[in-house]
């Protein structure tokens, strides 16, 4: 293998390792109710965006949204459900506040 795809390599399972820590870390902090509790109801990916690009404050946070829920998505299989539910009230919180201003070169800061 060349060095680069060692390093690729590497990399990856730098990430997969942080994500286990994350899971665990919020799994300790929220373990799952051992009695089942009624669920909420069922929603898709689409009908989040959806309903994200219409609540977002600016036109700017709404073209956020996509980006978002995209990346909420890709690992949310690998999550507890709850951490995903975390994850969607934050993207909310994010795109609601009318103080959160893009910047332009893809960063973002609180003013």
């Amino acid at each position: 293998m060349g060095d680069w795809q060692n390093f690729d390599n590497r990399a990856v399972i730098g990430r997969a390792l942080r994500l286990r820590r994350e899971i665990d870390d919020f799994q300790a902090r929220w373990p799952t109710p051992e009695t089942r509790e009624e669920a909420i109801p069922h929603f898709t990916w689409d009908q989040l965006e959806r309903q994200l690009v219409d609540l977002a404050a600016t036109p700017q946070q709404a073209s956020m949204a996509k980006h978002l829920v995209s990346a909420t998505r890709k690992l949310a299989p690998f999550k507890p459900s709850e951490m995903v539910l975390r994850e969607i009230l934050c993207m909310t919180w994010v795109l609601l506040d009318e103080n959160f201003k893009p910047d332009p070169e893809g960063s973002a800061e609180m003013i």
